[in-house]
């Protein structure tokens, strides 16, 4: 007798449920830290089970999502990087355009020469 993937896997997560039902009953009847404890497990296992099922229907998920999740994470890196090195540039730009130019300087020094000269 064959059983319906699709039935086995609703019963799982019923199972599932039913256990971290459980667990919350654990927490609210007996000692807190042996609820939790209970509830992790159940939860870290039915974290396994949906990882093994997606994998299962759809074995080029987990591909996706770790190329998803890298893409976003360099994207946003390299958007942050290029901002800063923006900054800097404008920042650089900012105390270059406070020097004075070259004429400036020129006219400074001729000024200065010509009041010495007048002493």
């Amino acid at each position: 007798m064959m059983l319906n993937p699709a039935r086995v896997d609703a019963i799982i997560d019923l199972a599932y449920g039913a256990l971290i039902v459980l667990a919350i009953v654990l927490i609210a009847t007996l000692e807190f830290g042996i609820g939790i404890a209970f509830g992790l497990g159940v939860f870290s296992a039915y974290i396994l089970h949906v990882v093994w099922k997606m994998a299962r229907f759809d074995p080029e998920w987990m591909t996706r999502a770790i190329e998803e999740t890298v893409e976003e994470t360099v994207g946003e890196t390299v958007e942050k990087q290029v901002k800063e090195v923006q900054e800097q540039v404008q920042a650089v730009e900012k105390r270059i355009e406070r020097r004075p130019r070259e004429e400036e300087v020129e006219e400074i020094v001729e000024e200065s020469v010509a009041v010495e000269s007048d002493h």
